[in-house]
């Protein structure tokens, strides 16, 4: 049975998918509804005049803003309807995840199955909304007064009507967004939100291409750094698809049941660790929080004396803390260390876990059920959390010190290379499951006919 599964595995082909007819409605489905996404990035946020936004947002690059317009697909430097992109909602998720792991009245709602996650699902969006007004009333009231300090205006018509207007707008921008990512995830293929934040990232793809070429054919960089930069990227692709892929699996062992032919036979089954347990929130978490003062410190640089006592420490904190800079890598690496580790904790309870094996009569062989179980799945996740956690600060560091030395921009950063990477796996996995599904499907239509026949 085993070997027949393999064989089926290994035939997944062309022509098995020309064959899946729903597979492709679903691709085509998702196909078009990114289509949309990108579409609506064009779409300019009224009262906002784009071209002075443009020269403006040239001005205070390297802060927090690179990182949303890179989720956000450039939508952020265009100011679109979809400025904020699903960055609302991810950060409205991370906190009802904390808040369900802490705080006992959701940690019970947590676990109450199916009802208790739509509860929670609902907490998301009420959540989200609250932080895109908020986000969208702030983002309405720096556009007012960015440029005030060079002359420019971004807005056209400023007042209480702007404010109001932008924030509906960008409201109902990132809540359709959620909504055609519930469509993707239902009728299409894959996770809708995360491949509208991969397709925002992949969507700078031809850009960089094109000025990494522009910039070899007038020699302001040399073809050996091209090279260099797309055998980077390869070799960091690779490397994030194993590592991602990578688990530890413990041994679990189930005591002896009766078989059909009346044999005792024991149940042997294996749980997984991933190496890399907190995924792409850790370097999310540390960039955000290194890169805030950074962006504080360059609005505010457009409004302050730079001759002052405070102005100079602004000019000084901006130097020490630009990407690439010694203190800038040494903290982002110390920020991913560090969240790999909280995040972890809060994901995965090694106490629950080992309740629920003990429950189900399940043991690690050596192990006593219980406390010591619990103890020593903390041992084993500790221990891979720390190679994950490297991993993620090299992927993460790596980029950044090679584009402080080249000076060329690479169009994936490290967040962004682990959401490219990650969302393509676990979209070429989903679609794989659907062929396998449907290779079965056919097996058993087979064999219900040839019964028939005999």
């Amino acid at each position: 049975m085993a070997s027949r599964a393999d064989n089926i595995a290994s035939n997944l082909s062309l022509a098995n998918f020309s064959k899946a007819s729903e597979l492709k409605q679903r691709i085509w489905f998702t196909i078009g509804a990114l289509v949309v996404f990108r579409f609506l990035s064009f779409v300019p946020l009224p009262g906002v005049n784009p071209l002075i936004l443009e020269s403006l947002y040239d001005q205070t690059r390297g802060g927090i803003l690179d990182l949303f317009n890179a989720f956000s697909g450039g939508s952020l430097e265009r100011m679109s309807l979809i400025a904020l992109g699903v960055m609302p909602y991810i950060t409205a998720s991370i906190v009802v995840q904390l808040a369900a792991s802490l705080h006992p009245a959701l940690m019970a709602l947590k676990k109450e199955g199916e009802s208790g996650r739509k509860k929670l699902n609902q907490y998301t969006r009420y959540g989200t909304v609250f932080l895109c007004a908020v986000q969208g009333w702030f983002l309405a009231t720096g556009l007012e007064a960015y440029g005030a300090q060079s002359g420019l205006q971004a807005v056209v018509d400023p007042g209480l009507l702007f404010k109001v207007v932008a924030v509906i707008s960008l409201v109902g921008g990132t809540m359709f967004l959620l909504w055609l990512g519930e469509q993707i995830t239902s009728r299409g293929i894959g996770n809708g939100v995360s491949l509208i934040i991969m397709a925002g990232i992949v969507a700078q793809f031809p850009t960089f291409i094109a000025n990494l070429f522009e910039g070899g054919r007038t020699g302001s960089v040399s073809p050996f750094v091209i090279f260099g930069l797309i055998a980077m990227v390869v070799f960091l692709i690779l490397f994030i698809s194993f590592m991602e892929r990578a688990q530890r699996r413990l041994l679990i062992q189930y005591p002896k049941r009766a078989s059909q032919r009346g044999m005792m036979q024991a149940d042997r089954s294996h749980l997984p660790l991933k190496i890399n347990t907190a995924g792409v929130i850790p370097p999310i978490f540390a960039s955000s929080l290194l890169l805030l003062p950074l962006t504080i410190s360059q609005f505010a640089g457009q409004t302050v004396d730079t001759t002052s006592f405070g102005g100079s420490m602004i000019v000084t904190l901006n130097q020490y803390l630009q990407h690439g800079q010694p203190i800038y890598l040494a903290l982002y690496a110390a920020g991913i260390m560090f969240f790999s580790f909280f995040y972890t904790a809060v994901v995965f309870n090694p106490e629950e876990t080992a309740e629920n094996l003990k429950k189900n009569g399940g043991f690690i062989p050596g192990i006593r059920p219980g406390k010591n179980t619990a103890n020593y799945l903390d041992y084993v996740l500790t221990r891979i959390t720390v190679i994950g956690a490297v991993y993620l600060t090299l992927v993460c560091v790596i980029p950044e010190w090679v584009i402080a030395q080249t000076g060329v921009q690479l169009f994936l950063g490290g967040t962004s290379l682990l959401i490219v990477v990650n969302v393509t796996v676990d979209t070429i996995s989903q679609i794989q499951s659907h062929l396998l599904a449907h290779q079965y499907g056919d097996l058993i239509k087979k064999a219900k006919l040839k019964g028939r026949l005999r």
